[in-house]
């Protein structure tokens, strides 16, 4: 279980998260939305112990995040990050096992190899294995590093996995394949937790949202309870109209048209 209460960040006079708690169970998967500034970057790296929060406490499995050390911390969470910068020329699958670098000393074991294998296979770039990763798309860069972060947690019971915009870069199927993983993890028994800025994806695909302004948590719920047109407009300050998709049951919103007066001179 991870639980954070009541964290708040600092810098200087500054405060980038307040006095924000909840938790989270095995099983479930999180999506974190919010408007650009509204504290969600600050708040994934105190999840992932990045960064410690100036006031309060973050808890994983029952011990103070802040208590493990950093090959403890590798056994227990993974972290994808927005930005991966890599600079070699390293193949695909040696970047994916550098996921597995905690579970080994000296050399990978033939299971290790199975589970780089398996988690390429999965995200889609089993092909791309013995290619440089400087010669891959954004996109493609972006599900390689989901796969090495799977390949870090794949065989941890009740693992955590953190990801900060995970479907920023890719197109519309690897969206929705990004999604579709992180659900079936969850529904593995992983705690999930995601950073996004679409609200439609969060509400097809999250089992909660917790919805950020000004460093504030100010809706926490699943889709049904949180995605309403008041609350979107609190959040994002745009007006919009909320569905529910007769089918699956999922809610979507669609975004009212903007208009803008130009004055010419």
């Amino acid at each position: 279980m991870l639980i954070a209460d009541s964290l708040t960040f600092e810098i200087g006079k500054r405060s980038l998260v307040k006095d924000i708690s909840f938790s989270i169970r095995p099983g479930e998967l999180l999506i974190i939305l919010g408007a650009n500034g509204a504290g969600k970057s600050s708040l994934f790296r105190l999840l992932s112990g990045e960064k410690m929060p100036t006031r309060g406490h973050i808890q994983l499995h029952g011990k103070e995040i802040a208590a493990y050390t950093v090959a403890e911390l590798a056994l227990k969470r993974g972290v994808l990050n927005q930005q991966n910068i890599v600079n070699m020329a390293f193949t695909v699958m040696e970047i994916v096992m550098m996921g597995r670098y905690p579970h080994y000393s000296n050399s990978p074991a033939v299971k290790d190899i199975e589970i780089a294998q398996q988690v390429m296979e999965l995200t889609g770039v089993i092909d791309f294995a013995d290619r440089s990763y400087l010669t891959l798309s954004g996109g493609e860069q972006q599900r390689v590093q989901l796969a090495r972060v799977l390949a870090q947690i794949w065989d941890v019971p009740n693992a955590l996995l953190l990801m900060d915009e995970p479907v920023a870069s890719l197109d519309l199927q690897y969206q929705q394949q990004t999604l579709a993983i992180a659900k079936m993890l969850s529904k593995r028994g992983f705690m999930v937790v995601s950073i996004l800025h679409d609200i439609n994806l969060a509400g097809q695909y999250a089992d909660r949202i917790i919805m950020l302004k000004n460093g504030r948590k100010w809706y926490d719920g699943t889709a049904a309870e949180v995605l309403s047109s008041k609350n979107i407009y609190d959040v994002f300050e745009i007006n919009s109209d909320v569905y529910t998709n007769p089918r699956t049951l999922k809610h979507f919103f669609i975004p009212r048209n903007v208009s803008l007066n130009i004055n010419s001179q």
